[in-house]
């Protein structure tokens, strides 16, 4: 791995003129979905993913995680880059690779968690799981939005997630799981962090590779980074259960970075502040056929 750079994606293929896949200009995923900054909130997102029991076993089952720790994070943003700001065709080509990619991921739970027993089955597809997947990627984006960027008022979190919910069902979550709103998305959130989620030893395990991976993705002064970053946006019963100091540094730390982060954006020019598949997509809206 050479750097934090190769989480970046490069500027997609333009698509076809006038199409503006599944969301388009003026919708909150694209307001929210083009901003590079909520990339700082992946480590917190995958930890979410991995509290879930039957997540952790399935990475830790069919990933390449012990050599590639960071590989869910970088699949993960492709996909939902993807099918943010591609056209028709790309959205689909995007959630069939997903599909590929999850359906040999099924096994069964080796060692009971504090919720679920031994031998309780897992799948990629189970819509339960891909839903929980889901609720992490649209609440993180809108902490992060909301701590990093600006206030994301009530209206434009249930906006945001009303358009996300037809990324959730090309990812196989059937509307009779979804919740009606965002709202309810925090509640059935915080029922999952009370009923379901435990921080075993195999999502500890996984998420230092992710946070402190080898070799090193940042220099010495920035590797703490990702931790505070994950404490800062993890639930604080997660954040004590995977043992991420909280004190008045890490707090300290946050606090920085989130009033850096607030002044500098403003003034960043659109082609760093951006996502280049956002900067494709409006070329491709606004373009008109020649002739």
């Amino acid at each position: 791995m050479k750097g934090l750079g190769r989480f970046f994606p490069p500027a997609p293929a333009p698509g076809r003129t006038g199409d503006p896949g599944i969301f388009g200009p003026g919708s909150a995923a694209w307001r929210i979905g083009r901003e590079r900054a909520i990339f700082a909130g992946g480590p917190a997102a995958l930890l979410l993913q991995l509290a879930h029991p039957l997540v952790a076993e399935g990475v830790r089952a069919h990933s390449g995680f012990a050599t590639d720790p960071l590989q869910r994070l970088r699949g993960t943003l492709d996909a939902v880059l993807t099918v943010s700001f591609g056209d028709q065709a790309q959205v689909r080509s995007a959630a069939a690779h997903v599909a590929r990619k999850h359906r040999p991921v099924r096994g069964t739970l080796p060692e009971p968690s504090a919720s679920l027993p031994a031998g309780t089955p897992y799948s990629a597809d189970n819509p339960e799981l891909a839903l929980w997947v889901f609720s992490t990627l649209v609440r993180t984006a809108l902490e992060v939005t909301d701590a990093f960027l600006r206030p994301v008022p009530a209206g434009e979190r249930d906006a945001y997630y009303q358009d996300m919910k037809q990324m959730a069902h090309l990812f196989g979550v059937p509307d009779a799981l979804l919740p009606e709103d965002y709202s309810a998305l925090e509640r059935y959130v915080e029922h999952q962090i009370g009923a379901t989620l435990d921080v075993g030893s195999t999502a500890r395990m996984i998420a230092r590779q992710i946070l402190t991976p080898d070799p090193p993705l940042l220099p010495p002064t920035l590797r703490p980074v990702p931790s505070v970053l994950a404490a800062g946006f993890l639930p604080p019963v997660l954040r004590e259960a995977y043992g991420l100091p909280w004190r008045r540094r890490e707090q300290a730390s946050f606090a920085a970075i989130r009033r850096v982060t607030r002044l500098a954006a403003p003034l960043l020019p659109a082609r760093v502040r951006y996502w280049p598949h956002y900067a494709v997509a409006l070329d491709r809206v606004q373009a008109t056929s020649a002739g």
